[in-house]
C-alpha cells in the first residue's frame, strides 16, 4: 500500500514537472515575441521621430519663407498705397484738365457756330442785295463754315484781256462794299482767275500777270471809291490753274474767267478769342 502511495506521489511530481516545463517554454516564447514586438515598435517610433523632425524642419522653413513673403507683400502694399495716392492725385488733375478742355472746346464750338450763323446771314444779305439787275450765273454766293465766297463773272467787271474796271462794275462792287463795311471784323481777299488762252494784251505778260492786276484793280476800287480800310484787303492771282470747267469750250472758258471776293474772319481776332478764354 505504501508502495502504491509513493508511486502515486512520484507520478504526480513528474507530471507536475512536465507541465511546468511546457508552461515555461510557452511563456519564454511569448516573452521573446513581445520583446521583438517592442524592438519593432521602438524602431517604428524612431523612424516616425526622424520623419517628424524632417517635417517639422520643412514646416519651419515654410513658415520662415511665408514670413519673408509677408514682409515683401506688406512693403509692396505700402509702396502701392503711396503710388495709388500719387496716381489718384494725377488722375484727379487729369480729369480736371479734361473738364477744362471740354469746356474750352464747347466755348470754341459755340463761337464757331455763332460765326457760322453770322456768315449765313451775311450770305443771305449779299444775295438779297445783288439779285436785282444781275443773272444768277454771273454772281455766285457760297457760305462754307466761317467763310463767304462771292464769285463775279469776268464780263461784269472787265473787258476781254483788260485789267481796267468798267463803270458798270462799280455798281456791283458798291453793293458788295456796303455789306463789307457793315462787317469790320472780316478780312477781304480778292482773287483773280483766267482761262487758259494765252494773253496778247500789251503791258500784260501772261495770265498770272492778268489775274493779279485784275484783283489789284478791284482792291483799289474798294479802298478808293468805297472807303474799305486797306489793312482789311488782300489781292491775289490764281491765273488759269484753278478752273471751274474745261477750257476746251467757250462756255467753260467763260466760267473760268472770274473774280472771287472772299470774306473771312481775321486770324488775329480768332487767336485773341482763344487767348482770352485761356486766361
Amino acid at each position: 500500500m505504501r508502495k502504491l502511495i509513493v508511486v502515486g506521489i512520484m507520478a504526480s511530481v513528474m507530471l507536475s514537472s512536465c507541465v511546468s516545463n511546457k508552461k515555461y517554454t510557452e511563456l519564454e516564447g511569448n516573452f521573446n515575441k513581445k520583446s521583438q514586438e517592442l524592438v519593432d515598435v521602438k524602431a517604428d517610433l524612431m523612424k516616425c521621430n526622424i520623419e517628424s523632425e524632417g517635417k517639422i524642419s520643412s514646416l519651419n522653413q515654410q513658415v520662415a519663407d511665408l514670413r519673408k513673403d509677408k514682409e515683401k507683400t506688406l512693403e509692396y502694399v505700402d509702396n502701392l498705397t503711396v503710388l495709388s495716392k500719387s496716381a489718384s492725385e494725377n488722375i484727379k488733375e487729369t480729369l480736371a484738365q479734361m473738364g477744362k478742355k471740354d469746356e474750352y472746346i464747347t466755348y470754341i464750338q459755340k463761337a464757331i457756330t455763332r460765326k457760322d450763323s453770322i456768315n449765313v446771314a451775311l450770305g443771305f444779305k449779299l444775295k438779297s442785295v445783288l439779285k436785282n439787275g444781275f443773272h444768277d450765273e454771273d454772281i455766285q454766293i457760297d457760305v462754307e463754315k466761317t467763310v463767304v465766297y462771292i464769285s463775279i463773272a469776268d464780263k461784269l467787271l472787265f473787258k476781254s484781256g483788260s485789267a481796267t474796271i468798267s463803270k458798270d462794275a462799280k455798281i456791283v462792287l458798291g453793293k458788295v462794299a456796303e455789306v463789307i463795311a457793315a462787317q469790320p471784323d472780316l478780312e477781304v481777299m480778292v482773287e483773280g482767275y483766267t482761262d487758259s488762252k494765252p494773253i496778247s494784251t500789251a503791258g500784260i505778260k501772261d495770265n498770272w500777270d492778268l489775274s493779279v492786276k485784275r484783283s489789284t484793280s478791284v482792291v483799289r476800287v474798294l479802298q478808293n471809291d468805297f472807303n474799305i480800310k486797306p489793312n482789311r484787303l488782300v489781292a491775289a492771282g490764281r491765273s488759269e490753274y484753278m478752273p471751274l470747267a474745261s477750257n476746251e469750250t467757250v462756255e467753260g472758258r467763260a466760267r473760268n474767267r472770274r473774280t472771287r471776293i472772299v470774306l473771312m474772319p481775321k486770324l488775329e481776332q480768332f487767336f485773341e478769342l482763344l487767348e482770352n478764354k485761356i486766361d
